[in-house]
């Protein structure tokens, strides 16, 4: 797993963080995991297959629909490219 160094902190900066930790009941280093954790991956972030799935519902697309597609598709297999 990455190791990552954060340099030039304040002191202000590490207590605050420091007291956040405790008040959480985790360490320092803890806190700042769950921090950064928070920053890049938010709860509210659009996942694919959720955005796909609930498309589906407004549609009213159904599993029968998704198998009529499946087996409406051709199933050929692609011809290779040829370079001469």
């Amino acid at each position: 797993m990455p190791a990552v160094t954060i340099r030039n902190l304040s002191d202000a900066t590490h207590r605050a963080l420091k007291v956040r930790a405790a008040q959480h009941g985790r360490s320092a280093e803890a806190e700042m995991r769950d921090i950064l954790e928070a920053a890049v991956r938010p709860d509210t972030r659009l996942r694919l297959g959720t955005a796909l799935a609930e498309r589906s519902r407004r549609l009213g697309l159904t599993n029968e629909d998704v198998d009529a597609l499946d087996q409406a598709r051709d199933r050929t297999p692609a011809k290779p490219m040829s370079f001469e």
